[in-house]
């Protein structure tokens, strides 16, 4: 996998309704290209489990909303409160919308967009050599919620397993593109050499 921009996207959608949304919903409120708002809900307190990307979700409601429009891209913390983080960037428009729902749906506004503004190619690799901690605990919750008596539960220990299956398979590749962006501005063309983590 290489990495995809979803900021274009992203951008071209404020203001419009999302295509996933019926008649009478009203339209995109703010660019989520941007920082996590309010203030306080600032990028060095993102989740220690949020995938390095564009987005991530800091102090987030406890309200379980994420998983409902972006499954593919939203789980939840089991540290007493069920905070949202991003384990997987969107590959794709149709998940880039799903996570922009996700902010949308969000009480607290506390999703943003400005990753690429933080992350540095030394905290990218930084990250993918402690991977095993997140994978560690993705494994653990998948263990534990996948038995739960709530169906909630069970259905988000299937995005730990998601997201343990995105560490051991595509995630590198998806890392290395990342990285080539940080670095070069763009992305990679095919063919040019991505950096080794």
């Amino acid at each position: 996998m290489t990495y995809w921009d979803p900021i274009p996207t992203v951008r071209a959608i404020v203001g419009k309704p999302l295509p996933q949304w019926g008649p009478g919903r009203g339209p995109v409120r703010r660019d989520w290209s941007g920082p996590a708002g309010p203030s306080y809900h600032v990028w060095a307190n993102r989740d220690w489990r949020s995938v390095p990307g564009p987005f991530y979700a800091v102090e987030t409601d406890t309200c379980w909303t994420g998983r409902e429009c972006a499954p593919t891209s939203v789980l939840y913390d089991d540290d007493g409160y069920g905070q949202e983080f991003v384990y997987r960037q969107p590959r794709t428009p149709r998940e880039a919308y799903e996570l922009i729902c996700a902010g949308e749906c969000e009480i607290y506004g506390a999703y943003g967009g400005d990753g690429d503004a933080h992350w540095t190619p030394g905290l990218v690799r930084d990250w993918w050599r402690d991977r095993y901690r997140v994978r560690e605990w993705a494994v653990a919750l998948d263990r534990t919620w996948s038995v739960s008596e709530r169906a909630d539960r069970r259905e988000a220990a299937g995005g730990a397993r998601a997201y343990v299956a995105h560490i051991d398979g595509e995630l590198e590749g998806y890392l290395r593109g990342y990285l080539f962006r940080l670095q070069e501005g763009r992305t990679a063309r095919p063919g040019e050499t991505l950096p080794g983590l």
